[in-house]
């Protein structure tokens, strides 16, 4: 067989997502038919194969493309008719054509009158076309409405070009239409095609689609069927509504019904942004479409800064560096403005000094956009935090807790949360997270723990004294929690908690379906919502009068079901928006969705916002926030479903790779969750043999799930911690990484990573073996055996990670309406231990080293932070154990914040603990509630 005749076909199970699968096929469709105008064009006989196989790619293609715009079915039609005459050299063209468009996004820049064309069969003519898009000077945003309704291909043609028609040049907006015939077939598009922005649910539609593409119908994984098919039964345009909310919740969504209007339902009338009835002026839709663009395109304080960046300003108070004053009048310092640009000065300016709104009383475009990101993350309010998400969970834990509250916090949470305990003066309760000793990474704090900790503190007559419970969702390596599930069981047990979620790495997951299950507002949301049915209470009824309440076993083992009359849902999440989305440095938000805000906390929240956030905040992170969240809104759900993909991607080809293989191991799923904690059974995203496993159902039904955009790499066989390998990365390859563990390094992919960028960390990871391959061919017996005793420190004698130990009965607090003798709770005096150790008469030092000569019990004096990962392995007032001094000894970073090597670890003297001997508590046979 000829290179020409030879297939290029990859089965669509080797790719994660139809988006792939679709691009793919694209390119195998330039390729065969670029080798069919070859073939043609030199006489080479009979092309009957090569046509066949052109064929069967264009009936794929006519499947894949029902869903989108661009090229879409027209351009299928048009290629197949090009086969069918034989046109091999009109057919390559036009093939090649439309797949540089794909590639290069140039089919967003064609103008009004050049989508509103029909595609033409000439291939000349379609070449000059494409010439002309790919060249246009259009520079208005381009997005795809869908519309659902039965049509027939005559009507839906007629129906396309009388909404394009209603286009005008002046539009802010370019848009095109795209028409799909069922149910299913919705959920498909708005899922498979990133370009839809809004939706117009027409008439009667069928349920089922009859699309046999194995690629797209896993879309539709994420619904029940039945269920599905129910609601559609009841009320199709209804029904299709709350299923594309929850999907996509971002999209405009419109009706268009002959129903008569008392028949159509509030609860449809909610979802859509506007019913119109069939004799209504199709040009009030189009207006409408473009309205609920421009809302979401609108951002408030960016606009109004760039606005006063043009204002000719005379400054007379102290800023001198706004408008670029001091710079430009400068002989010294021309290279700053020079660097920066003008605008960045311009935009500078001061809330004082009545130029622009004030974080601190927002009333303006600031209120605005504050209100605009609440909408787009799903919370009530939220605040913008200009001095990172540490100041923002500072706010957040000032407000909510009380000196001697009790709040329980999984020990590896990152240490602004234990400086912000101290502030307060609560007492934290840490509970262990599972650990992954064999690669130096903890996991998370399991329900079960959770749940024990709270009946230990009931059993003890201290659970009226329980405030809050604090989360980091996901972890650094990660690990995502279910914050339904746990919110659901908790307030079974305290209906009255507080629940604080640490998304600083998890403010991309409000855009993915489901991402967004497990994010903290969309969790609230939806049980705030099933905890008012009265199928919540019928179910809630039967469960109580069947559960043992004396029982703690039950408690333990059964789910729980919370009180709809006395749960309340009272819930902040803090995202470092910098992190994972578009924003300057230190941009974050505080995200609230709280019951008993206005009535219990809005006070105490505002004071404790003026405490943190300065009355001099930077404008340009202010913006950025703004701006980000338009992103979000628009675009982010294509953005974070590339960079999935392309973690994917990444796995795949380090997997495939015997070299790569040879010495790096991508942790999998079933490494990071322990089995019990995974009931879907996913043990991978990607093998070699059976290729890419879907996420959907773990996500949905599993404790834990693992973010694949995180790629935690195994290094140990490479004789290098990861201290070491990420040191080599930035300053040889200039590849720049955050997370690292004895033997693990952690490459996060977010929305700005490309295709380049993978490409080229996997040039390096394979540059980086080679050298070793080529090391370990002229090493010396001696230096072989060194190398071996390195790997074997690794991977096979990795230290156990340190629990946290317990507090030194000198802080154990007093809690009152405790029951008597209940002193063994784990919580702790954290702020009276802090301030002890201000006092340098109370501290001494003892080496790691000689720590084993001490018959006492050393106590911590302060924070030890090895930094990263960025929590403390001792907090002050805690009983230093053996554990914690093997896991100092062994870690291999060199910044570790709290501990002076020359002088060891820093400890209280034994005068300063009987110093604060505590009274006796009073005691009580009750436990009083809050």
């Amino acid at each position: 067989m000829s290179a020409d005749d030879a297939p290029s076909r990859r089965p669509q199970h080797e790719h994660y997502d139809a988006s792939q699968y679709r691009a793919a096929t694209w390119s195998r469709l330039k390729e065969a038919t670029g080798r069919l105008a070859r073939r043609s064009t030199a006489g080479r006989g009979d092309a009957g194969a090569l046509a066949r196989e052109v064929g069967e790619l264009l009936d794929l293609l006519t499947n894949l493309e029902r869903y989108w715009a661009f090229p879409g079915k027209r351009a299928c039609g048009l290629l197949r008719r090009q086969l069918e005459r034989s046109r091999f050299g009109a057919l390559s063209h036009t093939a090649a054509r439309y797949v540089r468009l794909l590639i290069s996004d140039g089919y967003r820049a064609r103008n009004v009158s050049e989508i509103a064309r029909d595609e033409v069969e000439d291939g000349d003519s379609a070449g000059r076309e494409g010439s002309e898009a790919m060249s246009s000077t259009e520079t208005r945003p381009y997005f795809e409405v869908l519309v659902v309704d039965a049509m027939s291909p005559e009507e839906e043609a007629d129906f396309r070009m009388r909404m394009l028609e209603l286009r005008r040049d002046e539009d802010e907006f370019v848009y095109d239409v795209v028409v799909v015939n069922s149910f299913e077939g919705a959920l498909i598009a708005s899922l498979f095609n990133h370009n839809i922005q809004s939706c117009v649910v027409r008439y009667d539609f069928p349920f089922e689609t009859d699309n046999p593409v194995t690629a797209l119908r896993q879309y539709l994984a994420l619904f029940d069927k039945e269920v599905q098919r129910a609601a559609w039964e009841q009320a199709p345009g209804g029904a299709l509504a709350r299923a594309l909310h929850s999907l996509r919740p971002e999209l405009d969504l419109f009706q268009v019904t002959d129903d008569a209007v008392e028949d159509v339902t509030l609860d449809s009338g909610m979802l859509f942004r506007r019913i119109f009835f069939h004799h209504e002026d199709m040009r009030e839709l189009h207006l409408s479409i473009l309205k609920g663009i421009r809302e979401r395109y609108e951002t408030p304080f960016f606009n109004a800064l760039r606005e006063y960046s043009q204002k000719p300003t005379g400054v007379f108070h102290a800023l001198p560096i706004s408008r670029g004053k001091s710079i430009t009048r400068s002989h010294w310092i021309q290279d700053m403005g020079l660097f920066y640009g003008p605008n960045i000065f311009l935009a500078e300016t001061s809330a004082t000094s009545g130029g622009l709104d004030s974080l601190l009383q927002p009333l303006g475009p600031l209120k605005d956009a504050q209100a605009s990101a609440a909408r787009a993350f799903g919370a009530q309010h939220t605040f913008f935090v200009t001095n990172g998400t540490s100041t923002a969970n500072k706010i957040v834990m000032q407000a909510l807790v009380q000196p001697g509250d009790l709040v329980l916090v999984s020990h590896d949470c990152h240490k602004s949360h234990h400086y912000s305990l101290v502030l307060s003066g609560a007492y934290p309760v840490y509970m262990d997270a599972y650990p992954l000793s064999e690669y130096s990474i903890f996991g998370a704090v399991t329900l079960h723990d959770i749940k024990r900790t709270l009946l230990d503190l009931r059993a003890a007559g201290k659970l009226h004294k329980v405030r809050m419970l604090l989360l980091t969702n996901c972890t650094f390596d990660g690990v995502v929690y279910d914050p339904e599930r746990i919110m659901r069981e908790v307030l079974a047990i305290k209906p009255d908690m507080i629940f604080v979620w640490d998304e600083a790495w998890f403010a991309f997951a409000r855009c993915m379906p489901s991402y967004r299950g497990r994010t903290a507002m969309e969790s609230t949301q939806k049980l705030k919502d099933e905890l008012r049915t009265d199928e919540y209470r019928a179910r809630y009824d039967a469960w109580r009068a069947g559960f043992d309440a004396d029982d703690d076993q039950a408690w333990l083992s059964a789910d729980l079901l919370p009180d709809p009359d006395t749960a309340r849902l009272r819930v902040y999440a803090t995202h470092s928006t910098h992190k994972t989305l578009t924003s300057l440095r230190q941009g974050s938000m505080i995200h609230v969705y709280d019951q008993d805000y206005e009535t219990l906390a809005r006070d105490a929240f505002h004071e404790a916002y003026m405490t943190h956030t300065s009355t001099s905040p930077n404008y340009q992170i202010l913006a950025s926030l703004d701006v980000g969240r338009r992103q979000v809104e628009l675009e982010g759900y294509e953005m974070v479903k590339k960079s999935v993909n392309l973690a994917m991607t990444l796995r795949e080809q380090i997997e495939e790779q015997p070299l790569l293989n040879r010495y790096l191991r991508v942790l999998k799923v079933r490494d990071m969750i322990p089995e019990a904690h995974r009931p879907s059974g996913l043990e991978e995203f990607y093998s070699p043999e059976s290729g890419y496993a879907r996420l959907e159902q773990a996500w949905q039904q599993d404790e834990f799930a693992l973010d694949p955009t995180r790629l935690t790499l195994h290094i140990g066989r490479t004789g290098m911690d990861g201290d070491t390998l990420r040191k080599l990365l930035a300053d040889r390859y200039d590849i720049q990484i955050n997370k690292t563990s004895r033997n693990t390094v952690l490459f996060m992919l977010n929305i700005g990573t490309s295709r380049g960028s993978v490409a080229y960390l996997l040039k390096v990871l394979t540059s980086i073996v080679q050298d070793l391959d080529e090391r370990a061919e002229s090493e010396t017996r001696r230096d072989r055996a060194r190398g071996q005793l390195r790997v074997s420190s690794l991977v096979e004698r990795t230290p156990p990670l340190p629990h946290f130990s317990h507090f030194h009965a000198a802080f154990k607090p007093v809690i009152p309406g405790a029951h008597a003798g209940a002193t063994d709770t784990p919580e702790g005096d954290l702020r009276q231990a802090f301030y002890l150790a201000y006092d340098e008469e109370n501290c001494t030092y003892v080496p790691l080293e000689e720590v084993d000569d001490h018959d006492e019990e050393l106590v911590s004096a302060n924070f030890v932070i090895p930094y990263p990962p960025g929590f403390p392995v001792r907090v002050p007032g805690q009983v230093v154990s053996q554990g914690i001094v093997d896991y100092l000894q062994a870690l291999d970073v060199k910044e570790i914040h709290g501990l002076r090597s020359e002088y060891g670890l820093r400890v209280f003297t034994a005068e300063a603990l009987a110093s604060q001997a505590r009274p006796t508590p009073p005691l009580t046979t009750g436990a009083p509630t809050r």
